[in-house]
């Protein structure tokens, strides 16, 4: 296991040997130190693990704990593998193209080898609340785990999330986004959890796909029609979901990384 301490938060690096994805998941740990009260600490998984660095999550979180904003939170890095486009989508179905195929695997290796491995290395059986967040295929995988386990989370960060995905071409003639976009059809045929929370970003310079034709590009539409999902469910659109969309936001580390701040005050702050 590699160590890398700052003043505020010991990072710690491992791999962690799936039966479940048959292969070796790298796994990095941002944990706040010191912490008196362990029973306080909440959990933060975050897919794309491998982009924290650039995204600048430990000089973020070391600064953040030393101006006292935020509740102590174990951040999760969970690298993807070379079959990304396979393990992350949503577990129930893969889209039209087949594409997530294992994402029902994947939620297996979390819920059942990663979770029980860091209560077990850290001595924190139970966590305050659990939280999952993640950035475009990553943020739609984020929210598909929140929303399939309602029982074990309490927010969804969904950043840039391709919530087009569909099971149905685009192209095709029969294509609606009533009925073709899945992420939506899971949320309307799901329940309501009161306790469930979700934070969505998009960026204005996302992308450039308009299929509507509305002069909205696909992105922001498709978060929107999500939220409205959400608010029909029984979800209050000011207490329970919060929407930024930035400007200049496109589709990028740099954009995430500037709207992760906003997010852990949201979810964590003091």
């Amino acid at each position: 296991m590699e160590i890398e301490k700052s003043s505020a938060v010991l990072k710690e690096t491992t791999q962690i040997e799936s039966r479940t994805l048959t292969r070796d998941v790298q796994v990095d740990f941002y944990l706040p130190a010191p912490v008196s009260r362990p029973e306080e600490i909440s959990l933060l998984l975050i897919n794309d693990g491998q982009e924290m660095e650039s995204l600048g999550l430990l000089s973020m979180l070391n600064d953040m704990y030393e101006k006292d904003e935020i509740s102590p939170v174990l951040c999760v890095g969970i690298h993807a593998g070379a079959d990304r486009k396979q393990e992350y989508g949503t577990s129930c179905r893969p889209d039209y193209k087949g594409r997530g195929a294992r994402a029902g695997q994947y939620s297996r290796f979390v819920m059942e080898e990663l979770i029980p491995y860091l209560q077990e290395e850290y001595y924190l059986p139970v966590f305050r609340e659990k939280a999952f967040a993640g950035f475009s295929l990553g943020g739609l995988s984020a929210l598909d785990m929140v929303w399939s386990h309602p029982k074990e989370f309490s927010k969804a960060g969904v950043f840039s999330g391709s919530l087009w995905w569909r099971s149905r071409d685009k192209n095709d003639p029969n294509y609606q986004d009533a009925t073709d976009r899945i992420m939506h059809q899971l949320i309307r045929q799901g329940g309501y959890y009161p306790w469930l929370k979700f934070y969505f970003e998009c960026g204005i310079l996302d992308e450039k796909a308009d299929r509507n034709g509305n002069g909205v590009i696909d992105s922001i539409d498709d978060t929107l029609d999500l939220i409205a999902e959400l608010v029909a469910r029984g979800y209050d659109p000011i207490k329970d979901i919060h929407y930024l969309q930035l400007e200049d936001g496109r589709h990028d580390v740099p954009t995430w990384g500037r709207a992760m701040p906003d997010f852990l005050r949201w979810g964590w702050g003091k």
